[in-house]
């Protein structure tokens, strides 16, 4: 009988994947939820995922005041940039990886194109300003004219008065320098 069990289920047991329904479907689930139940789904997916928590503390405290969000993540992301290490170009490429994914996370929680733009434009000014240059380095260089590409792209679509603003901005970044 154990023989027969092990060649119906190797080693390994796989389970089939949940498949995810539409945002739509989930839409019209959560309506009909009492507000009490709102609740406890919501206290669940925070302690599901670390995005999950930090999401929902956006969209409760931070969304009301966008300049102080955008003050704190630029705070993060000075502290990021002061613990890179910079015995070698690898850690430095390997860290400025690392911040760039940090603002597109908290650009997604903010959904607002402005936000993105102004955090990037922060991360390409420390990214400029960075001792030892990134000149000397073609990966750090060719990460630096792809985030002002995207500004770029980005700025495109905002307000005429916030292009210009914003194209004064890009002007000074100058790339190459």
């Amino acid at each position: 009988m154990h023989l027969q069990i092990q060649k119906a289920f190797p080693k390994k047991f796989y389970f089939s994947n949940m498949k995810a329904v539409t945002v739509n479907q989930l839409k019209k689930e959560l309506v009909t939820c009492t507000s009490d139940e709102l609740v406890e789904l919501c206290l669940r997916l925070s302690k599901f995922k670390k995005e999950n928590k930090e999401l929902l503390t956006y969209l409760l405290f931070e969304s009301s005041d966008e300049t102080s969000y955008i003050a704190s993540v630029k705070s993060q992301i000075d502290e990021q940039f002061e613990n890179i290490n910079t015995d070698s170009f690898h850690y430095i490429k390997k860290s400025v990886r690392k911040i760039l994914r940090i603002i597109k996370k908290f650009s997604r929680y903010s959904l607002k194109k402005e936000t993105e733009v102004e955090l990037l434009l922060y991360f390409c000014w420390k990214l400029k300003n960075f001792k030892p240059s990134i000149q000397k380095n073609t990966t750090l260089l060719n990460i630096y004219g792809r985030q002002l590409l995207y500004i770029k792209k980005v700025v495109a679509t905002l307000h005429e008065d916030l292009q210009y603003d914003y194209q004064l901005e890009i002007d000074k970044l100058k790339y190459p320098f």
